[in-house]
């Protein structure tokens, strides 16, 4: 199932993020896509998220798409080079795995292996056209492909509530000259920041999927505002979760100001895509809340 193909005929799309197992065992990993994620559009599959070694999004996807799963495939800069990143890429489609979600990736020192070498051989938008070339049939050095050449749906970031709407319009508009079809956002909080700098990329005209989370406390979400570019929390949702940590930590006020973002903002996007982070138990309450069950 082509993201870019429902987006583009009118389809709201609803995603949501699984992270690989550490090891080799992919049952956990098909068990919470079976019990909490089997009617939404796609499952994306991260690449080694926040640095931390885990099994590859590609074998992830293609146990996932066996198990009867809609993927996308994210894939980051920071651990290959251009070589290996391209053959990634044809494995990818090779196994049937056509939306891809391209990336810089975060840096070394957030993981668990903070000795390890970063490579960014390419950036997040060399990356894009990296896949843009293998469409027509060449590689990045020229070389010709065997055969009939990969098509994906190309995916990218966007931070729509950083402090800099203008810098990250200009990344925007880069990655769409480089070939991107459809952006996710950084997780919103701040809703009205968001319509803001929606407001200014409709001149683009292409599909942006609104990024959720689902708050675990007011720790949890002075930690996201303090340390992860691009997210914006509000002050006053901060002392929501201070006034009652109880419905905090069962996930109820989580779940209410999730539902509530996505209802300030859903007329402003093409999809939502939530990240969970353990809580794929609460994904089926957030989407029937917020009608889409």
């Amino acid at each position: 199932m082509n993201i870019t193909e429902l987006l583009n005929s009118g389809e709201f799309i609803i995603t949501s993020e699984i992270s690989p197992p550490k090891g080799s065992c992919m049952e956990k990993c098909t068990s919470i896509a079976d019990k909490y994620l089997r009617n939404i559009t796609a499952i994306n599959v991260t690449d080694n998220q926040s640095s931390n070694m885990r099994l590859g999004s590609i074998v992830t996807c293609k146990a996932l798409i066996d198990d009867g799963h809609n993927t996308i495939a994210q894939l980051v800069c920071r651990d290959r080079n251009r070589i290996s990143l391209q053959s990634d890429i044809l494995g990818a489609a090779a196994l049937g795995i056509n939306n891809l979600l391209l990336l810089t990736g975060d840096h070394i020192s957030l993981g668990d292996h903070p000795k390890a070498k970063q490579v960014f051989d390419l950036d997040s938008v060399s990356l894009i056209k990296a896949v843009k070339l293998l469409e027509s049939g060449v590689d990045l050095a020229g070389n010709a492909l065997e055969g009939k050449p990969p098509e994906f749906s190309k995916g990218a970031a966007v931070s729509s509530c950083a402090d800099s709407v203008d810098n990250q319009l200009r990344k925007m508009e880069k990655k769409i000259e480089a070939g991107a079809e459809f952006f996710q956002t950084q997780a919103v909080f701040d809703s009205e920041k968001f319509i803001g700098f929606m407001d200014k990329a409709k001149q683009y005209n292409v599909p942006v999927i609104l990024g959720i989370i689902i708050p675990k406390s007011a720790r949890h979400l002075l930690y996201m505002d303090n340390n992860i570019a691009g997210i914006s929390v509000p002050g006053d949702m901060v002392k929501e979760f201070e006034a009652d940590p109880e419905a905090a930590k069962s996930g109820i006020l989580g779940i209410e100001v999730a539902v509530r973002i996505i209802n300030e903002c859903r007329d402003y996007c093409n999809g939502i895509h939530i990240m969970a982070f353990g809580w794929e138990s609460k994904i089926p309450d957030v989407l029937k809340k917020a009608g889409f069950s």
